[in-house]
């Protein structure tokens, strides 16, 4: 038995063929469904990057506790607990994350990893004083502008789609695959961090979607609301739609082997994401800002399970993240830890057999939402948003170290259900105050069936009600702090 995880970054379920966009180039995603079940009510828990990630390995939700930051020295990590099994674990990946502060832990739970570097602002080839910019080109300051003026120089090293740290990702996994197809009992990670910004690709995929434009490159929007002109904005998700098909055509390279090697008889394949991503849709570009909307949160996946045998069907149960890392310990036969949260998939697979009846989602510090698959809740903190803490024993931002005054507030703090009896720190944060007002866009209630789009917000007091006491309960399960019930204003 062995078994396949293909994971993007920022994959849009609603811009999939599979998942009824008629205006985009994923055939293989197309292929793919064809051969295994697709789930149409998969939701992301901890957002954004590396919380997600967190689940993936731990099984449980992260971001009640912490906001981004590396596998914890408590936490139980799938592919750890695979390789104390007999299951040789591999990562393949491009997703520079992995190697800065706030993620360096990850990678060396597998076996063994590989790394491809120059995916966005990777602090990859030094050119002294930078290069010169096109005129004709939107510019960030601060962070971003400091990534972008590195995304610059890692261009001019990637004039060939062979150079690609996408394409030599996949090249790599497949290599891994080739070598041990005669091996038992292993498992590899494909992992991309495309179709994340910046939204490059080659000229055969912008090739694909012909149009007319004439303003500034715009392949990078900021994490911002929308001020740019339809024009730019219909520009910037043909972008986007151009890096997704390179990414079907990586997949396709995946399925080619699975075909050849015959595969598809003992070898599990799952295709997932750790979320989506705004792309002018009300008003917002990016993630992290915004309420949680369907286009962020509601997500792709595909899983062929040879136990089960099912392709070419769909499932409404709902499922989330935390369920991969259980599905995986279950395909090979390794029992789950007790503080892992998701359920192995296969009841939902063979029969659609939920395995939950609701789900939370959402940022560290803003809203905590809930749903039930048909209706989508957003519960914002309470004015002021306090008290709100980080519990970590690795205090690391996303690229950089706490800083001295934000450890001044450290205070040692008992552990959780899950710490395995580790006393941990407790650190005062401010980190939902950098973007916006974390109480943006205030209490909402969808019916995600009837408004996929969640247009229009509906009224029903009983309802909010009834969810808010869902995610109280949920957040009891989770253990979450007692702040948060005070920070959430429930109780």
């Amino acid at each position: 038995m062995r078994a396949v995880v293909v994971m993007y970054d920022s994959l849009n379920r609603h811009m999939l063929e599979p998942y009824g966009c008629a205006e985009t180039h994923t055939p293989n995603f197309a292929r793919l469904a064809r051969r295994a079940v697709q789930f149409d009510t998969c939701y992301a828990g901890s957002l954004p990057c590396m919380p997600a990630r967190r689940e993936l390995h731990t099984g449980r939700y992260n971001f009640l506790h912490r906001s981004w930051g590396p596998i914890e020295p408590f936490d139980d990590s799938m592919p750890e607990i695979l390789k104390r099994n007999g299951v040789y674990t591999h990562l393949v990946s491009d997703h520079t994350h992995y190697w800065e502060d706030g993620g360096a832990t990850y990678h060396g739970r597998y076996s063994s990893w590989e790394g491809f570097r120059g995916q966005e602002g990777d602090r990859w080839k030094g050119i002294v004083g930078g290069i010169a910019h096109e005129e004709n080109l939107i510019h960030f300051t601060g962070y971003r502008g400091m990534l972008f003026e590195q995304d610059c120089i890692n261009r001019t090293y990637m004039r060939d789609e062979r150079d690609h740290p996408q394409t030599r990702t996949f090249q790599a996994g497949l290599e891994f695959i080739r070598s041990n197809a005669g091996k038992d009992r292993w498992m590899v990670q494909i992992e991309t961090f495309d179709p994340h910004e910046p939204f490059f690709s080659y000229e055969r995929y912008k090739a694909l979607y012909p149009h007319e434009y004439d303003g500034p490159k715009f392949d990078w929007p900021d994490y911002a609301p929308v001020d740019q002109t339809p024009e730019q904005v219909r520009h910037g998700r043909l972008e986007y739609a151009a890096l997704l098909s390179m990414c079907d055509h990586s997949l396709g390279c995946v399925l080619d082997l699975f075909d050849e090697l015959d595969l598809w008889r003992d070898t599990m394949l799952i295709v997932c994401t750790d979320h989506g991503y705004m792309l002018g849709e009300h008003g917002f570009w990016a993630k992290n800002y915004m309420p949680p909307y369907e286009e962020v949160v509601h997500t792709p996946l595909f899983i062929w399970d040879p136990r089960a045998g099912v392709a070419a069907e769909r499932r409404s149960s709902l499922v989330q993240t935390i369920d991969l890392p259980a599905t995986l310990l279950g395909f090979f036969g390794v029992p789950l830890p007790k503080d892992m949260q998701g359920h192995d998939l296969l009841p939902v697979l063979l029969r659609d057999e939920p395995v939950r009846d609701g789900a939370l989602f959402g940022w560290f510090g803003r809203h905590v939402c809930y749903t039930d698959g048909r209706y989508v809740y957003m519960l914002p903190p309470v004015p002021g948003n306090r008290p709100l803490n980080e519990y970590t024993l690795m205090p690391t931002h996303m690229a950089c170290m706490f800083q001295p005054e934000e450890l001044r507030s450290m205070q040692r703090a008992g552990g959780f259900s899950f710490t395995k009896g580790c006393p941990l720190m407790r650190i005062e944060s401010d980190a939902p105050d950098i973007l916006s007002d974390p109480n943006a866009g205030g209490e909402l209630l969808f019916d995600v069936l009837a408004d996929p789009q969640q247009r229009h917000p509906i009224e029903d007091a009983e309802l909010a009600g009834r969810f808010r006491a869902e995610i109280a309960r949920l957040m009891r399960e989770n253990d979450a702090p007692a702040e948060q019930f005070v920070r959430m204003g429930l109780e």
